[in-house]
């Protein structure tokens, strides 16, 4: 992966461990060669994660909507940062310039970019691993979700094996470079004609 695209928080959330986890990962990131694709904003996590990559000569592109520039107060230090007119477009050129997804902890934005994304990986629109950065066990009830849709049928088992989750920085991107897209049809039985 070249470029791995991180989905959070304009918001910094409780404590100090999301932002501390949101360091350790741009710099990780930075220190491997990979650039990091996000948001564009200046504040909260996603601030600290574009801040610690670049502190670590990491290469860090912004991508954001217009309407968000100064209220989330976009760095104009980035490498690049490109400026948008919606969100939907935001997120298209985001995972355009990744080759990989990660979330860190984050609200209802973060979780709708995620959801987007590994939806289109189900649909076959992307072979790209996504994972989530299970902070302090962040994301278990999202996880529980899912194993809930599994045993409901609404989701298969290789669908849902498209979300990885681990703990820290090291072990969420050793699972991403390992994994690989599996060609499975959306549906349990043939959609109706």
């Amino acid at each position: 992966m070249e470029s791995v695209c991180v989905f959070c928080g304009s918001n910094p959330g409780r404590g100090d461990r999301y932002l501390g986890e949101a360091v350790r990962l741009g710099e990780m990131l930075a220190g491997e060669g990979v650039t990091v694709v996000y948001g564009g904003a200046g504040i909260g996590v996603m601030g600290e994660l574009a801040r610690a990559a670049m502190r670590v000569g990491g290469r860090v592109v912004g991508v954001i909507p217009g309407h968000l520039v100064e209220v989330e107060r976009a760095p104009a230090d980035l490498h690049e940062l490109h400026e948008v007119h919606t969100m939907h477009e935001r997120k298209a050129l985001m995972a355009e310039l990744s080759d990989g997804f990660v979330a860190l902890p984050g609200g209802l934005g973060t979780l709708e970019e995620v959801a987007e994304v590994a939806t289109w990986s189900q649909l076959g629109l992307h072979t790209k691993p996504t994972g989530l950065l299970n902070v302090d066990g962040f994301y278990e009830h999202l996880l529980a979700f899912l194993d809930h849709a599994v045993t409901e049928r609404f989701l298969r088992p290789e669908h849902r094996a498209l979300l990885l989750a681990e703990p820290d920085p090291p072990t969420l991107l050793q699972a991403m470079r390992a994994w690989r897209s599996a060609e499975v049809p959306k549906w349990f039985d043939p959609p109706p004609a």
